[in-house]
This record gives C-alpha cells, structure tokens and sequence, in this order.
C-alpha cells in the first residue's frame, strides 16, 4: 500500500515537471519586430557607435596635441628623438605569436594590373 501511494506522488511530481518545462516554452521570446525593423535598428546602433567613437578619438587626439604644444622648445625634441629611437628598436622585432600564427599571406601582395583597352578597328 505505501509503495502505491509513493509511485503516485512521484508520477504526479514528475508530471508537474513536465508541465513547468512546457509553460517555459510557451513563454519564449516575442517575435513582434520583422527583420526589416531590426537591420534598421542594428543600423542605427552602429551608425551612433562610430559618431561616438569619432567624438573620442578627436576628444585624445586634442588632449595630445595639447600635452605636446605645453612643452618646451627642447623638451619637443628629446621626445621627438626618443620617438624615432624607439621606433629604429620596435623594426627589426618580430610580429607577436598569433599575429604570425593567424597571419593572412595573400593580403597587400596582389596589385591589380589595369585592364588593357581594346581598339574597335
């Protein structure tokens, strides 16, 4: 007798179970906005996106420029030969590992020919 009343309360458990999995299904997101409305959407994100990252660029690139005209005559140049000093140590290292590693051979090497005009006599 209890292991009757056992098998029911745990089929009736598990038959809960399985209702809670299917009101979840029943309940999945809305598909109200077409495609179209979503390309213009992703559109306009991105559109806003590069205007704001337009915005910050110029905002550090006036900040430096600001930092460099503050400084003096010879200040000025220290920094313009430890720039150039650095730049002649950075040439001869190579790439990192994954930019070897995922390196694209065939881009920059290919230069298009012009195309060669045909006379009609």
């Amino acid at each position: 007798m209890k292991i009757r009343i056992i098998k029911i309360v745990f089929s009736l458990l598990f038959c809960l179970s399985f209702q809670h999995i299917s009101w979840a299904q029943e309940n999945g997101p809305q598909k109200d906005q077409s495609i179209k409305s979503k390309r213009k959407q992703r559109k306009a994100d991105k559109k806003e996106w590069k205007e704001e990252r337009r915005k910050k660029r110029a905002e550090e690139k006036k900040i430096k420029d600001h930092h460099k005209r503050i400084q003096t005559k010879e200040v000025r140049k220290r920094m313009k030969r430890s720039k150039q000093r650095a730049g002649l140590n950075r040439d001869h290292k190579r790439e990192p590992f994954f930019q070897r590693l995922f390196h694209r051979s065939g881009k920059g090497k290919r230069v298009k020919q012009p195309k060669e005009k045909t006379s009609k006599t």
